[in-house]
């Protein structure tokens, strides 16, 4: 019966935590908001939001506005009210009062992305976590064409191996990450280098035409398929269904102190329930202090110093952008639901 009550206690409880996770507006809030050129919708969550991520659950749909799910430089958005509940709302043009004779255009601008897809464009079309089975059995580059030893766009390479596909890309290994806790190996990094096609084949070895190139090619780099991965602007904010406990594991740039809009690696993924979209709260690990009575070394507590946004999640690992730093982040601090 004891466990019985204790059970009922801990579903209440947690019935209550969830009720009471709702979106909470700011107190500054603007009551309407016209969208300009650069914003995102966190951008604009963040002016109507205490808590950004629950965007998607405040916003109405107008069905008398074109493309309503849609949000486009020159868009007035409205805070209001239904059934006594804050939405925000695309205003149509019958609503808002023209002072003065004006022309109706269409908008020709694309829709505002989730997030600044500039900071992550490479990570979505470009680098990609592989296994190291993966890589060495890649075909490599042997040298340019004229024995150069470095190559670049409009230029031919020879590469040995088993022709992966008429479209490929080369590829150089770059970080190997391995979780900061328990030592498992989470994926190897494959930073894309340059794209060209298959041109010809004698045996095992390749004839390649570099199309593009953002580096210099050079002998060793491996051919991989191009994967075509489509970039995606429809990032929805939200909560993980899932508790999840993770750390920060790496940073794009090898900069020592991370802030807003810096792309970071962290050792939790789809195994553990993670998807794009996935919002975390990162925790700014507590510093080390001497106890004076004991003299033994006692961490602080974590605190909650910033946010990021998963945008691409493999199945060990992810990607995330951070879009909120209160203080300078470092590798290693946690990450949790928000």
């Amino acid at each position: 019966m004891r466990k019985l009550l204790y059970a009922l206690a801990a579903t209440a409880l947690l019935f209550t935590s969830w009720a009471q996770a709702q979106p909470e507006l700011r107190s500054d809030h603007p009551e309407r908001y016209t969208v300009v050129k650069g914003d995102t919708l966190w951008d604009i969550s963040a002016r109507f939001l205490n808590n950004p991520w629950y965007w998607p659950e405040i916003w109405h749909v107008n069905p008398q506005v074109a493309n309503p799910h849609l949000i486009y430089p020159g868009d007035r958005l409205a805070l209001v009210y239904i059934d006594g509940k804050p939405r925000i709302t695309k205003v149509s043009t019958s609503d808002v009062v023209k002072l003065s004779p004006q022309i109706r255009s269409e908008a020709i601008d694309t829709p505002i992305p989730a997030i600044p897809l500039d900071a992550i464009s490479s990570f979505l079309t470009d680098t990609r976590i592989v296994s190291p089975a993966e890589i060495n059995g890649a075909p490599y580059v042997l040298e340019g064409e004229d024995g150069r030893i470095i190559t670049g766009a409009g230029d031919r390479v020879y590469a040995r191996g088993q022709k992966p596909a008429d479209r490929v890309g080369v590829f150089r290994r770059s970080k190997e990450f391995v979780d900061p806790e328990t030592g498992e190996f989470l994926g190897l990094e494959a930073r894309s280098i340059a794209k060209g096609n298959i041109t010809a084949e004698n045996g095992d070895v390749l004839t390649m035409t570099l199309t593009r190139s953002s580096e210099e090619v050079r002998i060793g780099d491996r051919l991989l398929v191009n994967e075509d991965r489509r970039l995606t602007t429809n990032f929805v904010p939200s909560s993980p269904d899932e508790e999840i406990e993770g750390r920060m594991i790496s940073v794009d740039g090898g900069v020592n102190q991370i802030g807003q809009y810096n792309v970071v690696a962290i050792n939790r993924g789809e195994r553990e329930g993670l998807m794009p979209g996935h919002v975390l709260a990162v925790m700014k690990s507590g510093n080390l202090v001497r106890d004076p009575v004991t003299g033994e070394t006692i961490e602080l507590p974590s605190e909650r110093a910033g946010l990021l946004m998963v945008f691409q999640s493999y199945e060990k690992m992810s990607y995330g952008l951070i879009l909120q730093a209160t203080r300078p982040l470092a590798v290693g601090d946690r990450v949790k639901n928000p």
